[in-house]
């Protein structure tokens, strides 16, 4: 169930009469988390949820599936055909005209812009303002309960132990002369997590040059690289214990599988982790200083970093994402490059930071944390401060 009175004093603090929540087959996962609805029962028919921000709850749903808010408080509105649902819907509305809906102007926080732009041009043919809900997510459904935060260290001990052991099992078959390609490795990975109570939604990157020069690189069964002696293996791991309300730990490592790290790949490692403690440095500060700060001034502080290097044309993605339920979460993103994220970073929030530069030949990427506290700012996890030697 919602915290309706807290909306309805967030809404109020900035001015904003309501927000109305609408599905249909299941395509807004945000308005499901936080009207506590969940993946389950049916969607085949329009729904509408409508929070005031002064007085009773509000919905509205199809006859054949009346149900489908039971479990929320307000009062019930029933529709069947197009007509009777184009009638009802400004009795839902009444004495609102500012609403907040999952919708992004131009679509620039696409992990928002989830209403369909004929039911916003519904919404404003009954003259009223519709506004982003971008700010009300970040805090009902991106913050972190004491339980989150919690499962966030918990799960990350599992995966830095894993990480550094599949470290050591490269090293091992190496030495050994076995073979041991990338997908090998990630499924073994894989296998690690499901015996620890883990769970992720995609699996693990496990990528040798020059498939690490590929932020997004898949290994695939039976075509990914061998790992071999001399390799720069990347691994970027993420998962989150196999229980509802769990949330994402996601970190990226660099081991070097000889026993020396060559100085070509340690010069780039050096430039990704001043841009990833700059960034750190940054919001540390901010929030301690009680210094609001958002997502794109973050991105720049790593991305000018990396730039003043030379570099800049090869870090080719946003320096962090928001963390949550989903490994991309839909609090702010460290993000001045896809998009300009101008939302405020908000205490109980978590997202990575994880610049990287992609040559042609080889990339480096490292990955962390940061939790934002109510004054304080922390990486929640180990910090790589050099490319592991693996053989060394």
């Amino acid at each position: 169930m919602p915290d309706v009175k807290a909306i309805q004093a967030e809404m109020r603090a900035g001015k904003i009469d309501g927000w109305l929540f609408y599905d249909h087959h299941h395509r807004d996962p945000i308005a499901a988390n936080i009207l506590g609805l969940g993946k389950n029962g049916m969607a085949t028919r329009r729904w509408f949820y409508f929070i005031p921000a002064k007085g009773e709850p509000r919905k509205l749903v199809h006859r054949i599936e009346q149900g489908a808010l039971d479990g929320l408080e307000g009062k019930k509105f029933v529709y069947s055909g197009w007509e009777e649902l184009h009638k009802t819907l400004p009795k839902l509305l009444s004495g609102s005209k500012t609403i907040a809906m999952q919708y992004s102007p131009e679509n620039n926080i696409p992990y928002i812009g989830l209403v369909d732009a004929g039911t916003i041009e519904l919404v404003r043919k009954l003259k009223k303002k519709v506004v982003t809900s971008a700010n009300l997510v970040q805090k009902f459904e991106a913050s972190w309960s004491p339980e989150q935060v919690e499962s966030h260290f918990e799960a990350g001990k599992i995966v830095d132990r894993v990480m550094q052991e599949a470290f050591a099992r490269a090293a091992e078959f190496v030495r050994a002369g076995k073979p041991l390609a990338e997908w090998d490795l990630q499924r073994w990975i894989v296998d690690q997590f499901h015996a620890h109570g883990l769970t992720t939604d995609e699996p693990p990157i496990a990528a040798v040059q020059p498939n690490n020069g590929n932020p997004h690189y898949e290994p695939v069964e039976g075509k990914s690289r061998p790992i071999r002696a001399g390799d720069l293996l990347l691994l970027d791991m993420w998962a989150k214990f196999n229980r509802p309300g769990s949330v994402y730990y996601d970190i990226t490592w660099m081991g070097y599988l000889g026993d020396r790290v060559p100085e070509s790949y340690a010069k780039i490692f050096r430039i990704v982790r001043a841009a990833r403690d700059n960034a750190a440095k940054f919001v540390r500060e901010s929030v301690a200083a009680g210094r609001a700060i958002h997502g794109w001034e973050v991105d720049r502080v790593a991305r000018e970093t990396i730039r003043k290097a030379g570099y800049g044309k090869y870090f080719v993605h946003r320096t962090g994402h928001s963390i949550g339920q989903e490994v991309h979460g839909n609090g702010a993103n460290m993000d001045g490059l896809e998009t300009r994220d101008d939302r405020k970073i908000v205490p109980y929030t978590c997202f990575s930071i994880e610049p990287g530069i992609y040559l042609p030949e080889f990339g480096v990427r490292s990955e962390v944390n940061v939790y934002v506290g109510e004054k304080e700012a922390r990486v929640t996890g180990a910090i790589q401060e050099e490319i592991l030697p693996l053989l060394a």
